[in-house]
């Protein structure tokens, strides 16, 4: 469950530290006074983005810092799978906002809000104050039941999902069969064009590298040449270095014999004769093998020019050129054998489509069983919900296409009045009644994943009078068995807090700064007082605020943990 929130310099929050408890946490404060503030602020911890005007006015940066004790040994296993170590239990989450930017921190390290924003989905579930339009569309509907089902729609849906893409991949190749036969005799012309072309320049790979180095050599000849023939002339034996160095290797050898150090001066001068005797020797023959004919020239130039163009059309080096001409004759063969092929890849598709119709059919009998049992909680829950007399159902109708989800659409269907039919639920519900079905739809999921804790953004919108007082008694239920965060307005559901915090707004050196405390059994009274008198609290109306929270802690006590 979510322990504790720390927020700092976030819109009119200076600073607020959150302990929450366990059961119904409500939070109850003056319109303005900063309410959905604070559930925004766990969205962004969560990875959500932030908008400039939420930074707090003269404030460099904010934090948002919240911290989890979880207990439940699934979640902390697949918090592990996602590499999340989970120490005794607990689980800190940071955000800090500088300069538009925003660093995440997991237990200390940081970490991406993708991550983030993955592992939020365990630990809790928060339904913001617009979310319950989402039931009005049957995308969302179909989402709802196969999380419901999960565990018994995912194989199904799997194999859903391998059986589509097969029969897609199928459908896109016959597409390239779509041609008349004046298109078809244009593309065949055209492929034999392409084959031949390539064909008759007798691609070798690796040849163009020896071509474009041959032709460098020649293109650069009368250069080398030059440069060799001066080469060996300063080398050799006509006023050349040679001549220089047997000199002196004539004059040191008369007075060697003289002293030991002149004999390796003797041996070394030597050497150095016999290596440019060697070297001019190899200038020397290097010269006269450096020949080639003009038409060698151009044949090497026309080779190249010809393996250029033919890279400019169909690839960047001949090793792509020849893989294009291996994918042209692939393409040729099938033209060629056009409707053979065809008539094969419509064998298949007919094949694969039996598949996919068996797989979409296996798909479609499990969610109806889920769908049973997804209406039959939804009912329940209605009921919980002062629904007096209600029908749901869900009704499957089958997709003209098919779709990696199968081909089902569903629509939620509903009667809140006796004697009526039920009709789609955007065609009947109001605002109010919408939010109690999201909310008895929320109470499943939770229980199908053991989400520990669940937000619930004004829930009680649209409700009031005995609907707001069975309302109140579900959210109690509902946090037996999980920790419930709620801002609410209205007394009945107040009451029932285990834990109530309110958000009040003031000013301080001139600034307007929201402020956020646990109130204890005497505040949460006078608080109930100050929401069911509004501008003002009598005496009857502090009477009728503690009568209120006394029947509400009977009522807590009276309900059966599920």
């Amino acid at each position: 469950m979510l322990t504790e929130l720390h927020v700092k310099n976030l819109a009119l929050i200076d600073e607020a530290d959150v302990n929450f408890g366990p059961g119904l946490n409500i939070l109850t404060g003056e319109t303005g006074a900063g309410k959905s503030i604070l559930i925004g602020s766990i969205n962004l911890a969560l990875g959500h983005k932030m908008q400039k005007d939420m930074l707090r006015k003269g404030a460099q940066s904010c934090l948002v810092e919240l911290a989890f004790q979880i207990e439940n040994p699934e979640i902390i296993r697949r918090l592990k799978e996602m590499d999340v170590d989970v120490e005794d239990g607990q689980l800190i989450i940071s955000r800090k906002f500088t300069d538009g930017r925003s660093v995440c921190r997991l237990n200390g390290e940081m970490t991406t809000a993708s991550k983030i924003r993955t592992i939020s989905s365990l630990l809790l579930d928060i339904h913001g104050q617009h979310e319950h339009q989402k039931l009005l569309y049957p995308e969302n509907q179909l989402e709802i039941l196969d999380a419901y089902g999960k565990d018994r729609i995912a194989g199904p849906l799997a194999r859903v999902q391998v059986s589509w893409s097969a029969y897609r991949g199928i459908c896109e190749e016959l597409k390239a069969y779509e041609i008349d036969d004046k298109e078809r005799e244009r593309e065949l012309s055209f492929l034999k064009y392409e084959i031949q072309e390539i064909e008759d320049a007798a691609l070798v790979p690796g040849e163009e590298e020896d071509l474009e180095k041959r032709y460098r050599l020649m293109s650069n000849s009368k250069k080398i040449a030059e440069a060799l023939n001066q080469v060996h002339q300063l080398t050799g034996y006509e006023e050349g270095a040679g001549d220089m160095t047997g000199r002196a290797v004539r004059e040191l050898s008369q007075v060697a014999e003289y002293d030991e150090t002149l004999s390796g001066l003797s041996a070394s001068i030597s050497d150095i004769d016999n290596l440019l005797n060697d070297f001019n020797r190899e200038v020397s023959e290097y010269l006269s093998e450096f020949t080639f004919s003009e038409e060698e020239f151009f044949q090497t130039e026309q080779r190249l020019d010809l393996i250029n163009n033919l890279k400019a059309k169909y690839g960047k080096t001949t090793a792509d050129i020849l893989a294009y001409l291996d994918q042209q004759k692939n393409k040729l063969s099938r033209m060629e054998n056009f409707d053979q092929q065809k008539q094969e890849l419509i064998q298949k598709k007919e094949k694969a489509q039996q598949a996919l119709e068996r797989d979409c059919q296996a798909l479609t009998e499990q969610r109806q069983a889920v769908a049973e049992e997804l209406s039959e909680g939804i009912r329940a829950g209605l009921k919980d919900l002062n629904f007096l007399s209600v029908d749901f159902e869900i009704q499957f109708q089958k997709t003209e296409h098919y779709g990696p989800r199968g081909r089902d659409a569903i629509t939620f269907m509903i009667s809140t009045n006796p004697g009526e039919s039920v009709r789609p639920l955007a065609d009947v519900v109001s605002g109010g009644e919408l939010s109690r079905i999201m909310l008895a739809i929320k109470t499943l999921l939770a229980d199908k994943d053991a989400t520990e804790t669940l937000i619930f953004d004004e829930i009680d919108t649209g409700i009031s009078g005995r609907t707001a007082q069975k309302v109140s008694e579900k959210m109690a239920k509902i946090g037996r068995n999980h920790q419930v965060i709620c801002i609410t307005h209205l007394a009945q559901i107040a009451a029932m807090a285990d834990h109530h915090f309110e958000i009040a707004k003031s000013v301080e050196n001139a600034s307007t700064i929201s402020r956020i405390r646990e109130l204890d059994a005497g505040e949460s009274v006078e608080e109930l007082a100050r929401i069911l008198g509004g501008a003002e609290i009598t005496q009857a109306v502090r009477d009728n605020a503690r009568e209120m929270k006394q029947l509400a802690e009977k009522k807590k006590q009276s309900l059966e943990t599920p």
